[in-house]
């Protein structure tokens, strides 16, 4: 079952203008990389006996969640604003060394997301179950290196304002364990701002245990 939205009026909304600016470039989207220090939630996974990167999958969708900016789409034409985005995330299977891409319900509760998030994965034998829908949150870890930089195929679609998310190989620094993280999200809906409050809250979100 579908999220739900509500369709914005664009003649009273305060952001018609910069989102029609960008609605019809030819790259929308754009892409930022920042560093993220991962040392007391990676603390707190291993302690609890989390998997990492559905716990990543949790931390990132939780804050992008809470920030309006994220959470707007196009829909048959209109722009709409979804009460909640759900997750998607890739998977790798070990033996063959491809990947799944999974869709699980955001959940309030980390341990109760984790737990769901790794029994569809383990259930999910087609690497593809269809088309993503609208109101989810693409999550793509690459833990094999530590990036300064990322970029993503192209599908053409210039309303398709799905965010992306990846982080990449974790290291020490300075005594604290830090990583990479990226955001994609499509220029119409969001700014500079928004993935600085994105920041914000992630690291808060990291620190908080």
């Amino acid at each position: 079952m579908a999220n739900q939205y509500q369709v914005i009026d664009e003649k009273t909304w305060k952001r018609v203008m910069h989102c029609m600016v960008f609605r019809n470039s030819v790259e929308p989207a754009f892409c930022v990389t920042f560093e993220a220090d991962i040392t007391k939630f990676r603390r707190m996974v291993k302690e609890q006996g989390l998997s990492f990167t559905l716990a990543m999958v949790y931390a990132v969708c939780k804050c992008a969640n809470e920030i309006e900016a994220f959470r707007y789409r196009f829909a048959d034409g209109k722009i709409v604003l979804f009460d909640k985005i759900d997750t998607a995330f890739t998977y790798l299977d070990q033996e063959t060394e491809l990947f799944k891409v999974v869709n699980v319900p955001m959940l309030d509760d980390l341990k109760e997301y984790c737990a769901l998030a790794a029994q569809t994965a383990q259930k999910q034998k087609e690497y593809f179950t269809g088309p993503l829908g609208n109101d989810v949150f693409q999550c793509s870890p690459m833990p094999w290196v530590t990036y300064t930089h990322i970029s993503h195929t192209n599908s053409g679609k210039q309303e398709n304002a799905t965010p992306l998310f990846d982080w990449g190989k974790y290291y020490e620094k300075e005594g604290k364990t830090v990583m990479p993280v990226s955001v994609q999200a499509h220029h119409s809906f969001v700014d500079g701002i928004h993935i600085g409050k994105f920041v914000e809250k992630l690291q808060g979100f990291l620190d908080r245990w």
